[in-house]
């Protein structure tokens, strides 16, 4: 008999606390949107008490993303379940998800609550959540070093009060798949109830053992799965959603007949888009989705792979999404041709917008001989990511070599009006950061910067990501060009802009800006 699991994606929630991932509304509803298409059963889009910004994200998307389950995370507090419930209200299915941690360590030095009062609190709040909305998770934190005896009865307690869903998470990652296996078929078989609500599990990957975890769990009787694209998260992240499907669909032979809703040919757009949004890049090694997934090197391997695929490939590049096939558009391409091919991709753009990346096209064609699928990507990503153009480049100069001061030269134009400066630095990138800083008059602090071609060869298109600060607040910025300069020069000024979008809205707010 077939068992039907739910997908549970926290990228918005969990993923975005990755150290140095950063999303702004815009771009938490682009990949809401994404998550959809991939076939999530829920998505947690944040922590609604947590900040004004989070709040206005589960929101958002709350009102404005269909076909799928929204939840806003919740500690056991009222005025937390409440917050919770406004942002998602509005939600075609909404839920609420409430947590409170029940181990030892938690409960003395964390909460310090007895066990009776942390049972207590755990069935007043679920009785509180559910009198907003049906659907109500319960999270058992740090449950994984929880007594089992102790956990059993919060599990049975809550679903008495109401949860529809009990989450049993690993929350340091400190188990091991046979011992996390047993603890999930523990309550399977000992908590009253249990058949009626849905186990979930959340497991964290701080021993490398996240999804081996969670696919124990799949084993032992877990019906939902908590994760996160590119396992995005807390310290080393969460389970991988792409390694747990591609993991229970290659090996039906061992897990059985798991029915699920992902559509795994947008498993590579997906992780393609989380990365470049978040800023956070997918190792090469990444399984599934790491540029090196279905590379050969070896000649035996090699070898093996012309003669057989199977011999060394256990999927198919295609059952991701990853395209094999060249789009050979060049600069007389007509716009008919263009959109077909985005559509084809899995895009679909509104109108101005395939107006405005059609454009960027052109621009690339008159610079490259063909442009590939992986160029079309970064073109999207890249007006996914825009902000307000308050300021736009309008030229830059470089004059750097091994025995010159590097100088840069750059103008921008702000409100029809070009400013030009120019500045000395450590190497041409510094010195046209430092003549962009000039020209707007504040500086930032650079924390990250990464380039790297998105095709191979001499004309392949180059994405510049930076990550910068300013009061405390980090902001990603993104360009791509066939220039590494240039994407460079705009991956700075689209952090500007970033900046100054958020400056601008302070001040609406009556807050103080930068």
């Amino acid at each position: 008999m077939a068992t039907r699991i739910k997908i549970f994606d926290t990228t918005l929630r969990d993923g975005e606390q990755t150290p140095g991932a950063s999303l702004n509304i815009q771009e938490k509803l682009e990949i809401a949107r994404q998550l959809v298409k991939l076939g999530v059963d829920v998505i947690e889009a944040g922590f609604a008490i947590s900040s004004p910004g989070d709040f206005m994200a589960v929101k958002t998307i709350a009102e404005n993303v269909k076909g799928t389950i929204i939840a806003s995370l919740s500690r056991a507090l009222e005025k937390d379940i409440d917050r919770a419930w406004e942002a998602v209200c509005n939600a075609e299915n909404p839920r609420i998800h409430t947590f409170l941690a029940t181990s030892d360590i938690h409960m003395k030095y964390k909460l310090k609550m007895s066990e009776e009062e942390v049972l207590a609190r755990a069935i007043a709040m679920v009785k509180y959540a559910k009198k907003y909305c049906s659907d109500v998770e319960f999270s058992a934190e740090d449950a994984s070093r929880t007594r089992v005896d102790f956990l059993y009865k919060v599990v049975e307690e809550v679903i008495k009060a109401g949860a529809t869903v009990v989450n049993i998470p690993d929350t340091v990652g400190y188990s091991s798949p046979e011992e996390f296996g047993q603890l999930i078929r523990g309550i399977r078989d000992n908590v009253s109830g249990i058949d009626k609500v849905d186990i979930s599990v959340h497991c964290h990957n701080d021993l490398g053992l996240a999804v081996a975890n969670s696919l124990a769990a799949l084993r032992n009787g877990a019906t939902q799965l908590e994760c996160t694209v590119n396992g995005l998260g807390e310290r080393a992240g969460n389970a991988s959603i792409e390694e747990i499907i591609m993991g229970i669909n290659t090996r039906k032979d061992y897990y059985g007949d798991i029915i699920h809703n992902i559509d795994t040919k947008q498993i590579y757009r997906t992780s393609k888009l989380v990365s470049s949004l978040t800023g956070v890049s997918v190792q090469l090694n990444k399984a599934i989705v790491g540029a090196n997934a279905f590379a050969h090197e070896a000649g035996i391997h090699q070898h093996g792979v012309m003669a057989e695929k199977t011999t060394y490939e256990i999927m198919t590049p295609e059952s991701i999404g990853l395209s094999q096939n060249r789009m050979v558009l060049g600069k007389l391409s007509g716009k008919h041709a263009f959109e077909e091919r985005l559509k084809e991709m899995g895009y679909n753009l509104a109108a101005d917008e395939i107006a405005k990346a059609f454009e960027q096209f052109k621009e690339l064609a008159d610079k490259k001989k063909e442009v590939l699928d992986r160029d079309i990507e970064a073109l999207v990503v890249e007006k996914v990511s825009e902000v307000e153009e308050v300021y736009k480049l309008d030229s830059f100069q470089i004059n750097s070599g091994n025995k010159v001061i590097a100088t840069a030269t750059v103008s921008l134009i702000k409100n029809g009006q070009p400013i030009l400066e120019a500045a000395t630095g450590d190497g041409p990138i510094n010195a046209a950061f430092k003549a962009i800083e000039r020209t707007v008059g504040f500086e930032l602090e650079l924390q990250d910067y990464s380039l790297k071609g998105v095709t191979e060869g001499a004309d392949a298109l180059g994405e510049a990501t930076v990550r910068v600060a300013k009061n405390d607040r980090i902001y990603i910025g993104r360009g791509v060009s066939t220039d590494i300069i240039e994407a460079s020069v705009k991956a700075y000024i689209n952090a500007i802009n970033r900046v100054v979008s958020e400056q601008d809205k302070g001040a609406a707010n009556g807050k103080e800006t930068v």
